[in-house]
């Protein structure tokens, strides 16, 4: 992406002076999602927090695990198990105004207005509107029983397909490959469209992707690579009973389920004549060209990138509940995050590049009967990237291996199965430099 987040300095003329967060400011905060949620439950640690928050929030349900939607789907867990919690105090400290949306920001009065109520006028504002599912521009994407992955109405209508009734997911990522194996264990025969040559391509290589394509094919799901959808085709109902692909196969189908990817809800954003490019351009303290206005989570971009994984959303929620606090924050930065994922109950690890360069080394493992594979990548014996699938247990040791960016040359025989053991040989061999050097 060309945009880039600016930095405090660069307000505009008509934006309030900064000033440090006072408690007794009143904190308005757009989209009671995981995010902002996320930040109520930092904030209620923080002794100093602003005294009065007003949380505004589009959906009517009170805040919920979007992450547990997947289980829910395929019937592993009940509803409740969904629901996030503060403590009684911070909750009733709270003023909610769920079922509301927020329309404009007048960031002049500061006040923002929504589509039923009275304004709300704020010192601080936070926008966490998340994302919503990028829906490809094609014929019939508007029909009925087409629809994404993303919140309670999306699962509602997921759950209330039939038994045996066909099902198409598109897209090969986690998202749709939880979609997928939901329904199939609904009862619903369900077929997987990935664009790209292999399933979760950004994660895993071509072993990895192809041995967790046989064991969901062998499941029950039909799963369709290099496929992409063209169209879908209606009934005399309005709804979806066919899609075609753009290699002119049609494929009957009850039902469509689009999880290839997500759209930043940054309009706001713009409304506001805020800096927004794929997402509204934040700084290192979530901070927007107004200083009054923060961002954070799936609708923000710093440093020219969005997010869309839980630990970088989870960071810079405390980067800015410590600046709401009225504490030094600790400045946000885009870090390379390992990915710990549980599909279809296949455990997978993995962290940078997939794809090798012709002067990178790479050390693998396979036991295809015991369903454990490793796949380590060096880079001038710096361990840079990690596949593992089905035992992940070394996954963390190995991650910080490669963020302390380790000379391993020495220990190339023991990262397989000893990364912990290289961790406490590289400590050791620190400790005798020091001592040798004193």
């Amino acid at each position: 992406m060309s945009s880039t987040a600016l930095s405090l300095s660069k307000a505009p003329a008509d934006a309030p002076s900064k000033a440090p967060p006072d408690a007794g400011e009143h904190l308005v905060i757009i989209g009671n999602g995981m995010a902002g949620h996320r930040l109520l439950q930092a904030l209620q640690d923080r002794p100093t927090r602003p005294t009065r928050i007003t949380m505004i929030g589009e959906e009517a349900s009170p805040a919920y695990n979007r992450i547990l939607l997947s289980p829910w789907l395929a019937g592993e867990i009940e509803r409740d198990s969904l629901d996030t919690r503060l403590s009684d105090e911070m909750s009733a400290s709270v003023e909610w105004r769920l079922g509301e949306r927020v329309v404009t920001i007048d960031r002049t009065h500061r006040r923002v207005h929504t589509d039923i109520g009275d304004p709300v006028h704020y010192d601080r504002l936070v926008i966490a509107t998340g994302s919503r599912p990028t829906l490809p521009a094609i014929p019939g994407i508007e029909l009925g029983n087409v629809g994404g992955f993303r919140n309670l109405d999306d699962v509602d209508w997921l759950i209330a397909r039939s038994p045996g009734s066909r099902a198409v997911v598109v897209g090969g990522g986690l998202l749709g490959l939880e979609a997928a194996e939901g329904l199939r264990k609904r009862g619903l025969a369900v077929t997987l469209l990935q664009r790209g040559d292999r399933l979760m391509n950004r994660q895993l290589d071509v072993t990895a992707a192809t041995w967790l394509r046989d064991t969901l094919e062998r499941r029950g799901l039909t799963i369709e690579t290099h496929a992409s959808l063209a169209g879908c085709d209606a009934d005399a109902q309005g709804n979806v009973q066919a899609v075609r692909l753009t290699d002119g196969r049609r494929l009957a189908a009850d039902c469509v389920v689009v999880a290839a990817g997500i759209t930043p809800n940054a309009e706001l954003g713009r409304l506001a004549r805020l800096d927004v490019g794929a997402g509204i351009c934040v700084d290192a303290t979530l901070t927007t060209r107004d200083p009054r206005i923060h961002a954070i989570g799936e609708c923000c971009e710093f440093d020219g990138t969005t997010v869309g994984l839980v630990e970088p959303i989870w960071q810079q929620v405390e980067t800015l509940a410590d600046l709401l606090g009225g504490q030094t924050p600790q400045p946000y930065s885009d870090s390379a995050c390992a990915t710990r994922l549980k599909v279809a109950g296949i455990s997978l690890y993995a962290f940078g590049p997939v794809e090798a360069e012709p002067d990178d080394d790479i050390l693998t493992y396979a036991d295809p009967e015991g369903g454990d594979y490793r796949r380590l990548l060096l880079r001038n014996d710096r361990l840079i990237g990690a596949v593992l699938y089905g035992d992940t247990g070394d996954g963390p040791a190995l991650f910080q291996l490669s963020r302390a960016g380790a000379d391993l040359g020495h220990h190339r025989d023991l990262l397989l199965f000893g990364a912990s053991d290289v961790a406490q040989r590289l400590t050791e061999d620190t400790q005798h430099s020091l001592e040798e050097a004193a």
